[in-house]
């Protein structure tokens, strides 16, 4: 298995080598075992360290961004016990599911691949998916499932299963929303591929060029759609009518960007009628419904259920502070009385409200939720806690390497802005802390963000504790998520080291 891309497609886009570190460099050098021995790139290199531009930056993970963090952190499937529902194109046809790899009677170099790569089973969605990708003749499929479920390796086994290695053209073709995503797409590819000889990956991205009258002899394209619209229908260097498989990943992420679903949708109507068409989705909301049903003909369709998350598992406590010290120092008192594996601790700067500039507002409350959460991780690291910080001012793949640190036991404490409301699954986190109460544009409660924060730690059928530090002016929004959830949230006070103590989980 090869892949071929050009320079641009083997180095990290300029954007992401741009890096930006949110510390003055005496912080790194004292500490650099907190940071995974970044302390000593940052005084050889001269990292560019300016504050004032990247704190008026939007603090959040787009959803193309946050899909590839979840790729990146979930190494191993999630071990998920939801079920799945198979909604069959004809139902009165059997319903096959494998509970081996071997019962699919995939080639050998595929099987040595898939073992080769950590798969000793099927994951829940592949028990039920593979059968119907594999089918013959083929069968389209729509799919949905949280990431780290093994949609991605079930794809990439049906277009290699299809692949014929002695014909020198492209075969199968896979969009991605983002430049990022196909090339971990294509790395996946590339793993389980690797003893298919003379199949190789093609990159249809940006700078990767394929001038008129190129004779692409790959079997696999990935790309993404704009490029792809150009190599099929400006260049001419596709013959989409001699795709066989056709797989559409992370649709809703394509469908939330601007002009990807059309392009997607015309290159899918150029496709042939027995071309197998392929679609998965982390979400199926009405929109990525809507949009699957139109480039999707006669699907079988596969759910799993995600996780609901729930507050009855875990005990919810609220502080009463004048200031972000004295939110510190009940955080240190709380520290001093319990037990605490793992934490998580979320800063916000605020909500924002319709009488004030919402620019203006809006570049204020962002500063400010990054400065907290510098200030807070600073005072730890002071005061002796391994403790990270994860914001939007890191690259993806910094996120992510600090995020596996963490799930690591490398930092007991990570401190973050709103780049991880969701998607970060560690078993050992017991608290999470509410710095700030998280507050939408309007400045009103952010119910279904503190759901997915102190869900974190209620998860995996284990209690957990979460901690609101609130000022008495925003003692109105508690009552409210309190309210809207029926669940008591009781006030502790931070200086009574008995009533702490007998905190139990």
């Amino acid at each position: 298995m090869k892949a071929v891309c050009s320079l641009a497609c083997t180095t990290r886009i300029r954007e992401e080598e741009a890096r930006v570190y949110p510390f003055p460099r005496f912080i790194y050098l004292t500490f650099p075992f907190f940071f995974g021995g970044w302390g000593e790139y940052f005084f050889l290199s001269g990292a560019s360290i300016n504050n004032s531009e990247d704190d008026e930056e939007e603090d959040i993970v787009d959803l193309a961004a946050n899909s590839l963090l979840n790729k990146l952190i979930r190494q191993s499937l999630v071990e998920s016990t939801h079920r799945v529902e198979v909604l069959q194109k004809d139902p009165s046809s059997p319903l096959y599911s494998v509970k081996t790899f071997e019962e699919l009677r995939l080639k050998e170099e595929l099987l040595k691949g898939i073992y080769a790569m950590g798969f000793n089973r099927p994951s829940k969605i592949q028990e039920m998916a593979l059968p119907m990708m594999l089918a013959h003749p083929p069968q389209n499929l729509i799919a949905q499932s949280q990431s780290g479920t093994g949609k991605t390796a079930a794809f990439i086994l049906a277009m290699l299963s299809r692949v014929n290695a002695s014909e020198l053209f492209p075969q199968c073709l896979c969009l991605a929303p983002t430049y990022e995503l196909a090339l971990q797409t294509g790395r996946v590819v590339e793993q389980m591929g690797r003893f298919c000889i003379d199949v190789e990956v093609m990159y249809a991205v940006r700078g990767n060029q394929a001038p008129r009258g190129t004779d692409i002899t790959k079997q696999i394209v990935i790309g993404t759609p704009g490029t792809v619209l150009d190599w099929c229908f400006k260049r001419k260097v596709i013959d989409l009518n001699k795709i066989r498989v056709f797989v559409l990943d992370e649709a809703d992420v394509m469908i939330d960007t601007q002009g990807f679903s059309d392009q997607s949708i015309r290159i899918q109507r150029a496709l042939q009628p027995e071309c197998q068409m392929l679609l998965f989705s982390a979400t199926f909301e009405d929109s990525v419904w809507q949009f699957a049903e139109r480039i999707i003909p006669d699907p079988n369709v596969i759910k799993l259920r995600k996780e609901e998350l729930t507050l009855n598992n875990i005990r919810q406590y609220y502080v009463l502070c004048d200031s972000r010290k004295d939110k510190y120092q009940a955080l240190c008192n709380i520290y001093g009385g319990i037990t605490i594996g793992q934490a998580i601790i979320f800063c916000q700067g605020g909500g924002r409200r319709a009488r004030e500039d919402r620019e203006n507002l809006k570049n204020k409350t962002l500063k400010k939720t990054r400065q907290n959460a510098k200030w807070l991780t600073v005072e730890m690291m002071q005061d002796g806690h391994q403790v990270s910080l994860l914001s939007g001012e890191l690259t993806v793949d910094q996120r992510a390497s600090i995020i596996q640190r963490f799930r690591d036991g490398k930092e007991k404490v990570l401190i973050t802005t709103n780049v991880c409301a969701r998607g970060i699954d560690v078993k050992q986190v017991t608290v999470v802390v509410n710095f700030d109460l998280p507050l939408n544009q309007t400045g009103e409660p952010d119910y279904e963000t503190y759901l997915h924060r102190i869900g974190r730690t209620g998860r995996f059928g284990k209690k957990g504790i979460a901690f609101n530090m609130i000022e008495v002016n925003k003692l109105p929004f508690l009552f409210k998520i309190q309210d809207h959830f029926n669940s008591k949230i009781k006030q502790l006070d931070p200086d009574d080291m008995d009533e702490i103590e007998k905190i139990e989980y």
